[in-house]
């Protein structure tokens, strides 16, 4: 089975998906979220810190997949879990990154070559530490 990372680089490279979808993409087949081509369309407009420079496109795609994982209803029926996951995974993001915004991330990460595909890959290591370090993986084995 592929891993998270290389799921990624086939939605980033092959598919030619910005920041925001890819991590989406990814995390729908890797967690086996559920969602369809249409409801990930949802987050087209988050690419490149929504386009002006604000915050990343994987962390928003990366809060995506954790809200589908844990939200069974609406966010406010499960705060107690939805709070501290979405907040340690904020905290790993920018310890990893040193930022959260597009603008600060984009001249350390990016590359004419390839783009934002480190950002991509390294943002996906941070969602599969916050998956695993709250024991929210619902893969199929």
């Amino acid at each position: 089975m592929d891993t998270l990372e290389e799921i990624v680089r086939k939605y980033y490279e092959t598919d030619y998906l910005n920041c925001s979808e890819t991590i989406i993409h990814a995390g729908n087949e890797y967690y086996q979220l559920g969602l369809h081509d249409e409801d990930m369309k949802l987050l087209g407009g988050f690419g490149s810190g929504m386009y002006i420079g604000s915050t990343c496109g994987t962390l928003i795609g990366s809060v995506a997949v954790l809200s589908k994982l844990i939200i069974e209803t609406k966010a406010h029926d499960h705060l107690d879990e939805l709070r501290p996951v979405i907040s340690s995974c904020v905290r790993n993001f920018r310890e990893a990154f040193g930022g959260q915004n597009c603008a600060e991330i984009r001249p350390k990460f990016h590359t004419k070559e390839t783009r934002c595909l480190n950002t991509c890959l390294l943002a996906a290591k941070v969602l599969e530490k916050t998956v695993s370090d709250y024991g929210l993986a619902k893969r199929a084995e």
